[in-house]
């Protein structure tokens, strides 16, 4: 019997199929007749594939079927990735695909003007929040795939990125989603720290897939700080606002002090929802001060909820004007002695920076190539300039080239229309 062994992975029997799970987060699914076949037909033998203890075995001792299975899982892996948490197609972005990193909001980098450089190396979600800006989650309606992108080549970018920005950067992993379901987190983490323009490292999460292992691998890497996506004390609350009913808010409360012990700063990060959860404020703030969150940084930041056109928006939510919501923020402060509650990026130590230079001007029509499908019906991503393009309202493929019209530019994001 020979073992057919990869790196970072297991295997899972699922009767006629076999599972390949890839760091935890992502897995493909290959049919057990179709490996057999493939060993039959390289190497002209018959023999049965099974899984024990996570591991995969042909009941063979032919020399060379081992390598030869594993090479051709491997092969085949791109075109079979799903996410474990949205249980969606993953498209893998790599260098040889020839897809930038600058340009698109769901994936790659974001410069908003700042020091601060959002990191984006994974798209999807294993919460389905009910007040989601970007319809995210297992139960989306509207997001039909995910991706992944490379480290290696999300870190050539970065490098790009951070010659053009200088020193005393900020690294934020973020996006449409939650982080930690990046199959490189760790390293990633690490990568950044190495960094010579990078200053601190920072990270959203909801907190629900870190453990006490994982938060030392974090810690050890050099995560400066995680912003938690905490919105309610209450139990049963926080599993109507996180949208799951497996939603442990002990296992959270947990983390959150893991990481204050561990030496990551904390910034407790409520979206508030008036008439839901805004009652919590001082609980929030009670529980920072218990950890000894706020450190470095401020221990909290309340988030007034917005609704977003292709954000899932409850109607329960009454949604409270800015003017209003900074004068409850300043109350808050009186009353309870917790400052900052108004932040401001001066807090962060955020300071204006040049803009990467835009590659594209509002009106300017282009020529691009379409290279990969987008994330809701009608999107396309197509690519000029070294830079991507959100092609909305298209029937383009892959591949084809068109005439795109740009008709939004903000913080170097480019949206347009084909014509």
């Amino acid at each position: 019997m020979v073992e057919v062994s990869l790196p970072h992975s297991r295997f899972e029997d699922l009767g006629d199929e076999i599972r390949l799970i890839w760091r935890g987060t992502l897995y493909a699914d290959f049919r057990k007749s179709e490996l057999e076949r493939a060993v039959k037909r390289k190497l002209g033998i018959s023999a049965e594939v099974e899984v024990k203890d996570g591991s995969l075995f042909i009941q063979t001792d032919r020399e060379g079927v081992g390598p030869y299975l594993a090479l051709y899982i491997q092969n085949n892996l791109g075109a079979l990735l799903r996410n474990r948490y949205t249980n969606r197609k993953v498209i893998y972005i790599h260098e040889g695909l020839g897809v930038p990193l600058l340009g698109y909001n769901a994936f790659g980098l974001i410069d908003r003007g700042t020091n601060l450089i959002q990191v984006r190396g994974v798209s999807g979600c294993n919460m389905s929040c009910i007040f989601c800006s970007v319809d995210e989650g297992p139960y989306s309606r509207t997001r039909k795939l995910d991706y992944v992108v490379d480290i290696d080549y999300l870190m050539k970018w970065f490098d790009g990125v951070a010659r053009i920005k200088g020193r005393g950067l900020e690294a934020h992993l973020d996006g449409q989603g939650e982080p930690l379901i990046y199959p490189f987190r760790v390293e990633l983490v690490q990568a950044l720290r190495e960094h010579p323009n990078v200053s601190v490292i920072s990270m959203q999460s909801n907190g629900t897939l870190l453990t006490d292992k994982l938060v030392e691998e974090l810690a050890e890497a050099g995560l400066d700080r995680v912003n938690l996506s905490l919105h309610s004390l209450d139990p049963e609350k926080a599993k109507m606002l996180m949208g799951r009913k497996d939603y442990s808010l002990e296992h959270v409360l947990e983390m959150a002090e893991a990481l204050v012990n561990a030496g990551v700063d904390v910034l407790i990060a409520p979206v508030i929802i008036f008439g839901i959860n805004d009652d919590e404020a001082e609980a929030f703030i009670e529980f920072a001060r218990k950890i000894g969150a706020g450190k470095r940084w401020p221990a909290l930041g309340f988030q007034n909820y917005i609704p977003y056109k292709f954000g899932r928006n409850p109607a329960v939510a009454k949604v409270k004007p800015f003017k209003e919501f900074y004068a409850w923020l300043r109350k808050l402060e009186e009353e309870t002695g917790m400052r900052p509650l108004v932040l401001k990026p001066a807090h962060f130590g955020m300071e204006r920076r040049e803009f990467i230079p835009l590659a594209f001007r509002p009106g300017e029509v282009v020529k691009a190539e379409v290279v990969l499908p987008g994330r809701i019906e009608g999107e396309m991503l197509a690519k000029a300039r070294n830079r991507l393009i959100e092609v909305v309202g298209t029937k383009a493929e892959v591949g084809e080239r068109i005439r795109v019209r740009i008709v939004r530019t903000r913080h170097g994001i480019y949206i347009g229309t084909e014509v």
